[in-house]
């Protein structure tokens, strides 16, 4: 056994065997993850069928298209940020579901949207409750997860995004197929209040978790209560987490805080951008496709190629490591973007040929989704859940979280302005370019989490009656 499980109160709940529970825990708290991704795609395909209706209503410009697409993003920051900061101040029970409640809220009256300035700000709303889920999500899957198991059950949760993209692009397509233009957006945007409103009750019901229990709360009962929720027991023994003021939380922990924020910034600024305008690139590979279905299908496809990379980060984060799954994607994104880049004939700003057969350029364009999501894309949501002691992990991961949103809000929003001013081949080279600091960040400042404990791995103080563990 890891002595990091035999050290701390926790390890019954770190040895145990896979359950019925922690699939229920993961459920859980993936539905917010399978609205983030639905959120992300359906986005471009709303702007796709707004750019073609002309709605004087919903006027598209270069500031309002880009408020729209970041309108999400900028609110998930705070979201990030505040929830991460009640969830170590009150506990993860306490607003658990609130976040799910202010995306289904959010979604529908998006639905409902009069004019084109209501659906940034319902868009805004959703955007709170995508960023809550965040910290609260992969906190809970954390703390709830044995070590065997805990890299595959938390990429489990992110890896809903790879469900929520490919459902995106089937409702994307069929509401295109199905209704008139002007109420097809308006039905894309309504379904993704489904997935969150399905698990609203299960998050309020959810125990509050052990850890967070006993060591911050110091409640033994409610933390006994918690692990036989597990089937596990602990032992009826007083123990909390060493207190740590900000500065000392900065002194110990400001590497490890670059490990986790500083890639998960510089990875969404590549998945974003290339993510929400997949579409323009796309064309200006394989051309400009002959309806809006068609648009949205090839703007779908490299996420049908990302999907499968999801699953592979799921199947050997505990076998590979995270820091392993996270250098080679940085390095592999590096180099796609990259070749990518070097097909590209272009005159001015504009594509006006290939160097290679289009269907290769854009099957090589679309792995770089593959290693995103088994790569950095499933790593930098999966390390602040397990690097931060348990008085700081919702607030730890918050800020890495918010870190990599902020890049995807300042991505997305320039985007259209970066196209049309540098072109998507010069687009692409800046992009390679961050992917290989990603890679070296990595390699300084990320640490291998993998087979240990939680308290082990943030060297967290663990009081247990008179006795001390510095682990």
């Amino acid at each position: 056994m890891d002595k990091g499980i035999s050290k701390t109160p926790f390890g019954s709940i770190d040895s145990l065997k896979l359950t019925f529970n922690h699939i229920k825990v993961w459920y859980t708290s993936g539905m917010g993850f399978f609205t983030d991704a639905y959120d992300l795609f359906i986005i471009s395909a709303i702007l796709d069928v707004l750019l073609q209706l002309h709605d004087p209503n919903f006027p598209l410009n270069s500031v309002t298209e880009g408020l729209l697409a970041s309108s999400a993003l900028w609110a998930a920051i705070i979201g990030q940020l505040v929830f991460g900061f009640l969830g170590d101040k009150i506990g993860r029970k306490a607003i658990y579901g609130v976040e799910a409640i202010l995306m289904t809220v959010g979604a529908l009256l998006s639905a409902l949207s009069p004019n084109i300035y209501w659906l940034i700000i319902f868009r805004s709303i959703m955007g709170l409750g995508i960023g809550g889920d965040y910290p609260i999500s992969a906190t809970i899957m954390s703390e709830y997860a044995n070590v065997k198991d805990r890299g595959k059950l938390i990429a489990l949760v992110f890896a809903n995004q790879g469900l929520g993209s490919l459902a995106a692009v089937s409702v994307g397509i069929g509401s295109v197929l199905a209704f008139p233009l002007d109420i097809s957006w308006r039905v894309m945007a309504a379904i993704g209040a489904i997935p969150a409103a399905t698990v609203i009750y299960l998050r309020r019901k959810t125990p509050e978790t052990p850890r967070y229990s006993m060591l911050v709360k110091g409640n033994v009962q409610e933390a006994k209560k918690a692990a036989e929720f597990l089937g596990a027991k602990i032992e009826e023994k007083r123990a909390y987490s060493k207190p740590l003021s900000l500065s000392e939380f900065l002194s110990k922990y400001w590497l490890i805080l670059i490990g986790t924020a500083v890639p998960w910034f510089i990875l969404d600024i590549a998945f974003y951008g290339t993510g929400i305008y997949s579409g323009a690139i796309t064309q200006l590979i394989l051309g400009k496709p002959t309806s809006i279905a068609n648009l949205i299908l090839e703007q779908g496809l490299p996420y049908m190629v990302g999907f499968f990379g999801y699953f592979t980060a799921v199947a050997l984060m505990d076998k590979l490591g995270r820091k392993i799954i996270q250098l080679q994607g940085f390095i592999l994104m590096t180099i796609i973007y990259a070749v990518v880049s070097s097909f590209l004939i272009v005159s001015g700003t504009k594509v006006v040929g290939l160097t290679i057969p289009a269907g290769i350029g854009f099957l090589i364009y679309a792995l770089s989704f593959f290693f995103i999501d088994f790569g950095p894309n499933t790593t930098t949501f999966i390390l602040p859940a397990e690097a931060y002691p348990t008085r700081a992990r919702t607030t730890g991961h918050g800020i890495s979280a918010a870190s990599g949103k902020l890049g995807a809000a300042i991505t997305t929003y320039l985007f259209p302005s970066l196209l049309a001013s540098m072109g998507i081949k010069n687009i692409l080279l800046m992009l390679s370019a961050l992917s290989l600091v990603g890679a070296i960040v990595t390699i300084i400042a990320v640490k291998e989490t993998k087979g240990k404990s939680l308290e082990e791995i943030s060297k967290e103080e663990v009081i247990v009656q008179e006795e001390q563990f510095s682990t």
